[in-house]
């Protein structure tokens, strides 16, 4: 098991270098020890699933597909593993992404923590700093205060507009703390919610205040 995912580490390392630094391997990286944290309060999973399926969730986001680049699939038939086992990791990345709040039924356990792991990524601190980050390879205004955030979406209309970071955070980064399944994971994103409300109050003082 440690020989395969240290062999999709070396291959996904390579392609994380041609993210930014919103979607790089240190965010890899840092979603693994959330979920080694969730983990360990739910013993009875497969770490493998997990493990592999963390590696390689962000491959094939549509944000970073370039030619050339393995898909998930790819990568994880390199490793001869069971048709069951990567039906199990890719049907898991699946239900990861957020899109537009249109929430993708949880198929097990293992996915629940993979995607409560990533979202964790996404809000506190360093959530805060990638999505600036995110924001600033996008071109993107830091606010806008005349964007009105969108409430209900379609994925596609989701993806498709540009809006200003802070938006986004009405739009997702805000919504994260009450979508988290796992106890860990709801435990884990309180604080870090909190923390985003003060950073957004703090936020807003200092742009009126510019304003004024």
């Amino acid at each position: 098991m440690k020989d395969i995912i240290e062999k999709c580490r070396k291959d996904v390392l390579e392609i994380y270098k041609q993210f930014d630094a919103s979607h790089d391997m240190q965010h890899i990286e840092r979603v693994g020890l959330n979920a080694k944290k969730i983990m360990a309060t739910e013993p009875e999973v497969d770490s493998l699933i997990i493990e592999l399926g963390i590696l390689l969730h962000d491959i094939d986001d549509p944000k970073y597909q370039q030619i050339g680049n393995p898909t998930a699939k790819e990568l994880l038939e390199r490793y001869q593993l069971a048709p069951a086992v990567i039906d199990q990791i890719l049907t898991s990345i699946d239900a990861i992404s957020f899109s537009g709040g249109n929430e993708s039924k949880l198929p097990s356990l293992e996915a629940a923590i993979m995607r409560d792991a990533d979202r964790l990524d996404a809000i506190g601190a360093v959530g805060i700093a990638r999505a600036f980050a995110f924001g600033g390879a996008r071109g993107r205004k830091l606010y806008d205060l005349e964007e009105v955030p969108r409430d209900q979406m379609t994925e596609a209309a989701y993806r498709k507009k540009e809006v200003a970071t802070v938006t986004h955070f009405h739009e997702k980064l805000l919504k994260i703390k009450d979508l988290m399944v796992t106890k860990e994971g709801r435990r884990l994103a309180e604080e870090r919610h909190v923390f985003m409300e003060s950073f957004l109050t703090q936020l807003t003082n200092e742009i009126e205040s510019d304003d004024e």
